[in-house]
């Protein structure tokens, strides 16, 4: 970890609000900025970033330095237990100690050679993978960690503890990311339903999208938006203003971003993530700029 120069940690009190897909796209992100990037994954049960990589089915080389990272390009490497499962399929039933012993393991014997970040990707919660990835980056330092969450309430509760649990570990929370901050995709997109008199669902998107050619063609550039969670409580900017931390920013519930994880692609190299990589990039950019890590690690510091 001596040759890290940033450690962020990627969190979440819950689990299943794009946590992993968030911390990808934050590595091809930083990357495509022409730092030197890794991104370790922590959630030993359920590692979905060799996926959201595109580097399933990859193996860990070992060397005389240590274990090597599987790279996605020359300045992104990449570690998670999913290289070293037989099968994809497998499932990792372990007990506590011998997940810490994991972490630890990644810590110390892969060597990543010179790096300006090292995003860590955990699980949801706040148990045994985080208490160990904090207290083995505690001698070498942790810039802090970023909350990821949806807007509703069943969410915002369990964020809450995270923040907590930042708060009395003594990790700085650089800032919390509200995704699936409602639907929004072009009108073409759209596929449109009638329902029918006997309760069943007809497509009628052709008629629809004819429809508006001939009669409306200036509504065929519009995005359209809907919320999916219920955000009466305030979402993520209230709790930041309640706890008295950094709110980074929105990302809308994008299709074509999912689509992009799915297939291990940066959304900033699609055209198609019209909405999302937008958002993704405002978010990277606030939280260089606020924590001054591009000057940092252009300096070496």
């Amino acid at each position: 970890m001596a040759t890290v120069k940033h450690k962020i940690l990627v969190l979440s009190g819950k689990g299943g609000v794009g946590k992993s897909t968030f911390s990808a796209q934050l590595a091809f992100a930083l990357a495509a900025m022409d730092f030197q990037v890794g991104l370790l994954d922590i959630d030993i049960c359920g590692p979905s970033i060799p996926k959201m990589l595109g580097l399933e089915r990859q193996d860990i080389h070992q060397s005389n330095l240590g274990w090597s990272p599987v790279y996605v390009e020359s300045n992104l490497g990449v570690m998670s237990i999913g290289f070293m499962l037989p099968n994809p399929d497998d499932a990792v039933i372990w007990r506590g100690p011998r997940k810490n012993g994991l972490i630890k393991q990644f810590l110390k014997d892969v060597y990543w050679g010179e790096l300006d970040f090292l995003v860590v990707d955990a699980p949801p919660g706040t148990s045994d993978e985080h208490i160990s990835i904090v207290q083995c980056l505690d001698a070498t330092g942790v810039d802090g960690a970023i909350i990821v969450t949806t807007p509703q309430q069943v969410s915002l509760i369990d964020v809450r503890k995270e923040v907590n649990f930042c708060k009395k570990v003594g990790v700085k929370v650089l800032g919390v990311v509200e995704n699936m901050s409602g639907l929004c995709q072009p009108l073409m997109d759209f596929k449109f339903m009638k329902l029918t008199d006997n309760g069943e669902q007809k497509d009628v998107t052709e008629w629809i999208l004819g429809y508006m050619r001939e009669k409306a063609p200036e509504m065929l550039n519009l995005m359209a938006c809907s919320e999916v969670f219920d955000s009466s409580g305030g979402g993520a900017l209230k709790m930041c203003n309640e706890m008295g931390v950094p709110f980074l920013g929105r990302v809308p519930l994008d299709p074509q971003l999912c689509k992009a994880a799915e297939e291990g692609r940066s959304c900033f190299a699609d055209k198609d993530c019209v909405v999302s990589a937008p958002a993704l990039k405002k978010i990277i950019e606030k939280l260089i700029e606020a924590n001054g890590l591009s000057m940092a690690a252009s300096n070496g510091v």
